[in-house]
């Protein structure tokens, strides 16, 4: 799928600055259960709204999860609200806002720097960019 049929890339400065300012935008983490165990989240309670966990893909096998649409509009998400998705790096992320764009969401916006970001020199992640570098606002638990 080509780039324009999502809404576009934003930073995840870009998207916390949106969903402090837009009462409709919702976050979707799109990670997997392990990943938020023992990762961490997005913390949005500061600006009183919740968090959306749907995963792109499952563990442990990494299938493409084929109900994702699906499981984005039940959590009352509807087509017309702007959705951030996010991953680790923004990799996932892309594919599941070309998914919900495919599904008839218009928009959906891939937050490229996803949570951790890509490696730093010592090849650790969520220290040169991303949700946690950004020093924006989450939970380990």
């Amino acid at each position: 799928m080509a780039d324009a049929e999502y809404a576009g890339d934003v930073s995840s400065r870009e998207a916390w600055e949106v969903l402090n300012s837009d009462p409709g935008a919702v976050l979707v983490d799109v990670r997997t259960d392990a990943e938020w165990a023992y990762v961490g989240l997005p913390d949005l309670s500061t600006i009183e709204k919740t968090l959306l966990l749907v995963p792109w893909q499952t563990f442990p096998n990494m299938q493409i999860n084929r109900n994702f649409a699906e499981e984005i509009t039940a959590k009352g998400v509807r087509p017309e609200q702007t959705v951030f998705l996010i991953c680790r790096s923004g990799q996932r992320s892309r594919h599941a806002a070309m998914a919900l764009c495919t599904a008839g969401y218009g928009q959906c916006f891939n937050v490229s720097d996803g949570f951790e970001g890509g490696h730093d020199p010592e090849r650790h992640r969520g220290t040169v960019e991303g949700w946690k570098a950004a020093g924006l606002p989450w939970t380990q638990g």
